[in-house]
């Protein structure tokens, strides 16, 4: 893997795992899972500075021909441990946070009645991409991902049953685009959605698994800071006020410029949260 592929993947990985939850004992709570989310972003910011460039690389080829190809091997074994070594750091952040996803959707299942917890499978990787040997997506020519032949109409049509309020069309056409689509480019703009219709049925704890699904799916998305809040809010109604509390705060450190924040303040208020 090469120093700029480590690199892209380093910052993607950063921007993706600061808000993910920790997977530890079941009986431990969000709230105790504070300090930990707040040294891990520390680590993250850290590792995105060591990434960064300072300025044009400065390597000394001085001397004869000999002198110089000994100095440039050396300096490309330096490059290859410090990329490797970026690489491990790499891999245990996002193991590490797909156990916390993990975690947190086992706990929610808990919350439902009827889930099966034996279904609900290995958590696939932040992001969708395996942890070291992810291939970095082609460049598209229009400047993103391309949609594939019916996705959108898809999207649209599901979209459209839940703005005309038929929430079950809504939750089971969503449910089928995600299956049909997933890892595509609408795939955790459709589970927030599919949140929306879970909740308009009344089925909270299924809707918390969806909004869940959408944030940890693409935490920079365009809909992440409305998952953020349709997470918090969702725990809040189940009686999970601290996780809810906790979920909440993070929607202003994330997106302090969003419209979400002012949202997700007033259902802290609600909740009287610390």
């Amino acid at each position: 893997m090469t120093a700029m592929r480590i690199l892209c993947l380093a910052l993607s990985l950063a921007l993706s795992s600061a808000a993910v939850l920790p997977a530890r004992a079941q009986d431990q709570t969000l709230a105790d899972i504070r300090q930990e989310l707040s040294v891990l972003f520390v680590e993250l910011q850290r590792l995105k500075r060591e990434l960064s460039t300072t300025g044009s690389p400065q390597v000394a080829v001085g001397g004869d021909t000999l002198q110089r190809v000994d100095l440039i091997e050396a300096e490309l074994a330096r490059l290859t441990a410090r990329t490797e070594e970026l690489e491990n750091r790499i891999n245990k952040v996002v193991t590490d946070g797909t156990n916390r996803v993990g975690d947190l959707e086992f706990r929610l299942c808990e919350l439902e009645q009827g889930c099966d917890i034996g279904a609900l499978g290995q958590t696939p990787p932040l992001g969708g991409e395996s942890v070291v040997t992810a291939a970095l997506p082609p460049v598209e020519p229009s400047g993103g991902a391309q949609l594939a032949v019916g996705e959108q109409a898809d999207f649209d049509r599901a979209k459209a049953a839940l703005d005309s309020g038929d929430f079950q069309g809504a939750v089971d056409l969503f449910a089928s685009f995600t299956e049909t689509y997933s890892g595509g480019p609408l795939t955790s703009q459709a589970h927030y959605y599919r949140g929306q219709a879970l909740a308009g049925l009344g089925e909270t704890s299924r809707a918390a698994r969806a909004y869940l699904q959408s944030f940890s799916g693409a935490p920079d998305g365009p809909l992440a800071a409305e998952a953020l809040v349709g997470l918090g809010t969702a725990l809040g109604k189940l009686g999970q006020t601290s996780e809810a509390c906790v979920t909440l705060s993070e929607v202003g450190m994330r997106f302090p410029g969003s419209a979400q924040v002012a949202l997700a303040e007033q259902e802290r208020a609600r909740l009287a949260c610390p």
